[in-house]
């Protein structure tokens, strides 16, 4: 009576927090997760590609996407659309995987809104300080964009109390092992056992009856 369908779980965080990074390394050593890839409109960065870190498309067939309703959320942020499309994470939820968005707040909010019962787990550095020193270490954006991203991360903050988790990613390895832990007890909550409560309760009712008195 082990429940087969996975879960779907968020995971948000401030630009430079390491999301991407701790995604990759929980897939690595949990075979039972599935990361979404995006559909987004910004252009691909150096070495991404397209089906695998996103599917890059322009805001035409995106809005085309939305109008089909071929989207679980999408938003925008810094001026490009971002969106889950939805017939492969339904398809790999229904397969066992626990399905991981790594989304924007906007989107993360869509999502509890429409799956109450999904997990959202916000990702965030130990300090400001360690995020400005982790946007500036990458050498990929100008001081101009290190400061919208830092501008950006303070109007995020604001809602990070949707969430049901706030996880600290100080150390990646405790980081990563803490995501599978959180994880592991969601899938054991009673809201998402309701198929195994169904039926251990039939299955008691039905012995009840067998018994003789």
């Amino acid at each position: 009576m082990e429940e087969k369908e996975g879960i779907l779980i968020v995971i948000s965080g401030f630009s430079g927090a390491g999301k991407g990074t701790l995604v990759k390394e929980l897939l690595r050593r949990h075979d039972e997760y599935a990361l979404s890839v995006s559909m987004t409109t910004r252009a691909p960065r150096p070495g991404e590609r397209d089906g695998v870190e996103y599917f890059f498309t322009d805001g035409r067939h995106f809005e085309e996407t939305i109008a089909a309703d071929g989207l679980v959320e999408y938003a925008q942020y810094c001026g490009n659309y971002y969106g889950t499309p939805r017939v492969w994470v339904e398809e790999q939820l229904a397969a066992g995987k626990n399905v991981i968005l790594e989304i924007e707040i906007q989107g993360a909010l869509k999502i509890k809104e429409k799956f109450p019962e999904s997990l959202l787990l916000f990702l965030t550095p130990p300090s400001a300080e360690e995020l400005k020193r982790r946007l500036v270490g990458r050498g990929t954006e100008s001081g101009e964009a290190v400061a919208r991203r830092l501008a950006r991360a303070a109007e995020e903050s604001e809602g990070v109390e949707a969430y049901d988790y706030i996880v600290i990613n100080d150390t990646l390895e405790e980081c990563v092992e803490e995501v599978h832990r959180l994880v592991d007890a969601a899938r054991r909550a009673p809201a998402r056992r309701s198929r195994f409560i169904r039926e251990i309760r039939e299955e008691l009712n039905r012995l009840a009856k067998g018994v003789q008195v």
